[in-house]
């Protein structure tokens, strides 16, 4: 028997799995990329007996590969919030699959847990922009304020490091950030004894923000705004975590963050206005390479001569 543990490389991915294997350790494969990077399971083998769990990446994208899993006669467990389709019937196949706004996979594995490791899942809900749904586990945690924003800020450092075009573009791999977080039964620890590890995040989102805060909108509306940033890693990085930042800091608007790609196409994350936490799925499943979830998406590959549409597209969008 085989364990094979297949995970986004966002906050939202280390932090579920993350949860899993404090309270079920275990040694296993990890397959894991950049946050884009979410057909992951084209790369698993796996055959009778062995345990495939797959946190935080959508079924849709990953659906054929599933069936060829169970096929060969493996047990697949898939927890995840985004856009699902329609799920496999088989006896070796189980999930938790919630596409509702203000859920991320970090706390359907809490609930899953029943609340044992719940400052993980503050984290990766603060990582996945859900502040508020964040706030209201860490409740029950009783923190400190200046505790709770050390969550928040460890969410926003992990989510930021998830991004680029490849995994070169990151500070820490997604396997390599998860092995440094994973031994620590809470976050604060992480930040109290990783802390060179901690204020590598830290100053790397922090220089990299202050180049994306420069940038002025290409095209704006009262609401839906449109930002490019050039073919750089450190706009790679910044893509989506800016894009969560625009979204807070003007919530009645909507936001999509272009960024250059080598090829001349533009990688694409848009976010739903935070007062209106809809359609930006819907949107990004309009083009090939896109997907996500209801208050967050994107498109990996939008060609150059596909901008305009694009545009008018999102405009419309949220032209309410």
């Amino acid at each position: 028997m085989a364990f094979v543990d297949v995970f986004n490389g966002d906050a939202d991915g280390i932090c579920a799995l993350t949860q899993l294997r404090l309270a079920q350790p275990r040694e296993s494969l990890l397959v894991t990329g950049v946050k884009r990077d979410i057909e992951l399971l084209s790369r698993v083998s796996a055959g009778t007996g062995d345990e495939v769990t797959v946190l935080d990446v959508s079924l849709d994208k990953n659906r054929d590969d599933v069936v060829r899993l169970l096929a060969a006669g493996a047990w697949v467990f898939y927890v995840d919030h985004h856009y699902a389709g329609e799920q496999p019937v088989h006896p070796g196949y189980s999930s938790i699959i919630n596409e509702a706004a203000d859920v991320c996979t970090s706390l359907l594995v809490n609930g899953h847990l029943k609340n044992r490791y719940a400052a993980w899942a503050v984290v990766g809900a603060f990582g996945d922009n859900l502040n508020k749904s964040a706030e209201i586990i860490a409740k029950s945690l009783q923190l400190e304020e200046a505790q709770l924003r050390q969550l928040e800020n460890l969410g926003t450092y992990m989510n930021y490091n998830g991004y680029g075009e490849k995994v070169e573009d990151l500070l820490f791999a997604p396997e390599e950030l998860f092995g440094l977080v994973s031994r620590y039964a809470s976050p604060l620890e992480f930040i109290e004894d990783g802390k060179a590890h901690y204020t590598r995040l830290a100053e790397g989102y922090e220089a990299d923000m202050a180049r994306a805060s420069a940038t002025r909108a290409e095209s704006a509306t009262e609401t839906a705004a449109l930002f490019i940033l050039p073919d750089q890693p450190w706009a790679r990085r910044v893509g989506g975590v800016y894009s969560n930042d625009l979204a807070n800091l003007n919530p009645g608007r909507a936001h999509a963050v272009l960024t250059e790609k080598s090829t001349g196409h533009y990688l694409v994350s848009v976010r739903a206005p935070m007062h209106n936490k809809r359609g930006a799925d819907e949107l990004c499943r309009r083009f090939p390479t896109g997907g996500g979830r209801a208050a967050a998406a994107g498109i990996n590959d939008l060609p150059p001569q596909r901008l305009a549409e694009f545009w008018q597209q999102f405009q419309s969008q949220y032209a309410q």
